[in-house]
């Protein structure tokens, strides 16, 4: 009995310490990844012109993914409604928050046939250094840098500064644009507005 009692606070010491070990990298981690974030401070809200619409078709474009290979807007047509979340740079506050974000939602992505195409005007390795320190992001990275925001431009989202506006846009099966949200850049767009258009196309 007495053995037995031993063998279990032994294991219960080593669970709480391995515990301990776990929460106290992960903590390290957390402190390096923070360490590592560039505040811009406060920009202004919007600085583009819209070049798109409700109702119209979405344009096309083919983009390197950080997970290798390029992703075409294209090959989801008739199969998924597609979200675009296109954000202004790698290793920001807001971004690096608003991404992971959308890990939380992910089963209502798929209960409503939606994939989530990440975009930014960052290069490959930045955005592979950047999405491994926030955690495993379950939809496509995809790097509009080369030409230099070509596809954000097209959409009427890259700012003077090179960088893109914080938008989201939703657009269905068909490739029609069904919602727009060039939203202020230095806030978050909200989850609950994005599941609500996404209920919409159903």
């Amino acid at each position: 009995m007495k053995k037995r009692l031993n063998s279990k606070l032994l294991i219960s010491c080593s669970a709480i310490l391995m515990t301990l070990a776990i929460a106290t990298a992960v903590w390290a981690i957390s402190d390096a990844y923070k360490e590592n974030i560039y505040n811009p401070g406060v920009l202004k809200p919007i600085d583009s012109k819209l070049r798109v619409k409700v109702g119209q078709l979405a344009p096309d474009f083919t983009l390197p993914a950080v997970a290798g290979g390029k992703v075409a807007l294209r090959q989801y047509r008739g199969k998924k409604s597609v979200v675009l979340s296109f954000v202004p740079a790698a290793w920001t506050p807001v971004c690096s928050d608003q991404w992971p974000g959308y890990n939380i939602v992910r089963d209502m992505f798929e209960a409503r046939d939606a994939i989530l195409l990440g975009i930014t005007v960052d290069n490959i390795p930045t955005l592979f250094s950047w999405t491994n320190q926030m955690g495993k992001l379950w939809f496509p990275v995809l790097a509009d840098f080369y030409p230099h925001g070509k596809v954000a431009q097209r959409y009427g989202l890259l700012r003077t500064d090179g960088v893109t506006e914080r938008a989201i846009i939703v657009i269905d099966k068909k490739g029609i644009i069904r919602y727009i949200d060039v939203h202020d850049i230095n806030e978050r767009p909200s989850l609950e507005a994005l599941i609500t258009e996404l209920e919409k196309l159903q």
